[in-house]
C-alpha cells in the first residue's frame, strides 16, 4: 500500500474548503493507494478553522494545523511537507480552480519511474477551462519562459499548484519562501538537481478576485525576484 500526502494550504476559504475536502477523498487514486491530507490553516479570519475541525472529526485521515499570523502559501505548504508521510506529495488550492480527478494521471510517470516530479499543466489540453484573467495568464507565460530559458526545461506551465513529488525528493530541499514565489524556488531548485520533470494535462477553472483569488501583480515580481535569486544567488 503507497500513500498520497494531499497538503492544502488554507486562508478565508470557508465557502470552498468542506467541498474541496470532499473531492479530494472522492478522487480516483491507483490500486492500492491511500490518502492522507495535511491542512494548514494560515490564520483565517473566517469561519475556516470551524470547518477544519469539522472536518478533522469527519474523516480520520486528515491532520492540521495553524498558524498563529498569516504568512503566506509558501509558509504554510512548509508546514505541510515537514508533516507529510506519505510516499508521494502533492500540493491542491482550497478552491475550485484545480481538479483531484487529475491525481490519478498525476501519479503515473512517477508509479511508472518515468519522472522523478511531475508538473500539472493547464496549457497542454485543448479543453481546459480558461484562466479568469488575460494577464494572469501572460504573465505565468512570461515566468515560465524565463525558467526554461535559464535553467534549460521545457515547461509550459512553472506557476501550477499541482506538483507532485516523492516524498524524499522534496524533504531534501531546502525551502524558503513564504508566499506563492515557493513555486518558483521550488522549480529552480529541482532543475539544479538535474531530477527528471514531466508535465501532465490537467484541468483548470481559473476564479476570480470577487471570487477569493488572492495571488496579484505584487507576487508577480516576487515571483521573478525569487527566479534569478535561486538560479544565480543561492
Amino acid at each position: 500500500m503507497s500513500t498520497l500526502s494531499i497538503l492544502i494550504p488554507v486562508f478565508n476559504e470557508a465557502e470552498l474548503l468542506e467541498w474541496i475536502v470532499g473531492c479530494v477523498f472522492a478522487a480516483r487514486l491507483p490500486d492500492n493507494f491511500d490518502k492522507e491530507i495535511i491542512i494548514v490553516d494560515d490564520a483565517s479570519t473566517d469561519a475556516t478553522p470551524e470547518i477544519i475541525r469539522r472536518l478533522c472529526k469527519k474523516y480520520q485521515n486528515i491532520t492540521a494545523f495553524r498558524q498563529d499570523k498569516n504568512t503566506g502559501k509558501g509558509a504554510a505548504i512548509r508546514i505541510a511537507i515537514n508533516a507529510a508521510e506519505g510516499d508521494y506529495i502533492i500540493f491542491q488550492d482550497a478552491d475550485i480552480e484545480y481538479d483531484p480527478n487529475d491525481y490519478y494521471d498525476l501519479l503515473l510517470p512517477l508509479i511508472e519511474d518515468r519522472a522523478d516530479v511531475v508538473f500539472g499543466s493547464r496549457f497542454l489540453k485543448s479543453d481546459t477551462k480558461k484562466v479568469k484573467f488575460i494577464y494572469h495568464k501572460f504573465a505565468n507565460k512570461f515566468l515560465t519562459f524565463i525558467v526554461n530559458c535559464l535553467t534549460g526545461l521545457k515547461l509550459t506551465d512553472m506557476e501550477t499548484c499541482y506538483k507532485i513529488f516523492r516524498n524524499d525528493i522534496i524533504k531534501s530541499i531546502p525551502l524558503q519562501s513564504n508566499r506563492f514565489e515557493i513555486e518558483a524556488e521550488i522549480t529552480i531548485k529541482i532543475a539544479k538537481q538535474k531530477l527528471r520533470i514531466s508535465e501532465v494535462p490537467i484541468n483548470y477553472n481559473g476564479r476570480d478576485f470577487a471570487a477569493g483569488k488572492k495571488i496579484t501583480w505584487k507576487d508577480g515580481l516576487a515571483t521573478l525576484w525569487t527566479i534569478f535569486k535561486y538560479k544565480f544567488f543561492y
